[in-house]
């Protein structure tokens, strides 16, 4: 796929799923409507989980393009794309729309956008854990193999996954 189609195709992806799970959503469920009983430095914390996510998501869709396909299913990419913060876990992309939720759930104050973040990440899991691991296993055999072993799905390791084997 060329690097302007990726781009394209993942761009329209980014505002269809993580948009709708991050803005969507919650603003459906919370009007973006703050509780100001929840303490004030509560709500300001949750500016840095809202922030923290946003990076591994914005940049997990770019290393797609680079790698001329989209995170899709159905626009994939010839190889599998094991830089960036894929690194250090196997799905930035569902932890940063994770931690993004949680952090909108203390900074606007709503228990309910907490819910909705473990709801999130039950339906992602189980969205990875039944059909993204196999077909990735399907593609990718003993590539994918390696890289599952060696890289955590939900927890970053503490040093990033070199997939050339060398020590660092």
């Amino acid at each position: 796929m060329r690097t302007t189609w990726a781009a394209a195709g993942s761009g329209a992806f980014f505002v269809l799923v993580p948009g709708s799970v991050v803005g969507l959503v919650p603003w459906a469920l919370t009007g973006w409507r703050v509780d100001d009983s929840w303490p004030l430095w509560v709500r300001a914390f949750g500016a840095f989980p809202v922030l923290v996510g946003a990076v591994p998501l914005v940049h997990a869709f770019g290393q797609f393009v680079r790698a001329g396909g989209t995170p899709a299913p159905v626009a994939p990419t010839e190889r599998l794309v094991v830089s960036g913060f894929n690194r250090w876990v196997r799905n930035p992309m569902y932890v940063g729309v994770v931690t993004m939720i949680v952090g909108q759930g203390l900074l606007l104050g709503r228990a309910s956008l907490l819910v909705y973040a473990l709801v999130v990440w039950v339906a992602t899991a189980s969205f990875v854990r039944w059909y993204e691991e196999p077909t990735l296993a399907r593609a990718y055999g003993a590539e994918y193999a390696a890289y599952r072993a060696a890289v955590p799905a939900w927890w970053p390791r503490r040093r990033p996954w070199d997939p050339t084997g060398s020590v660092r």
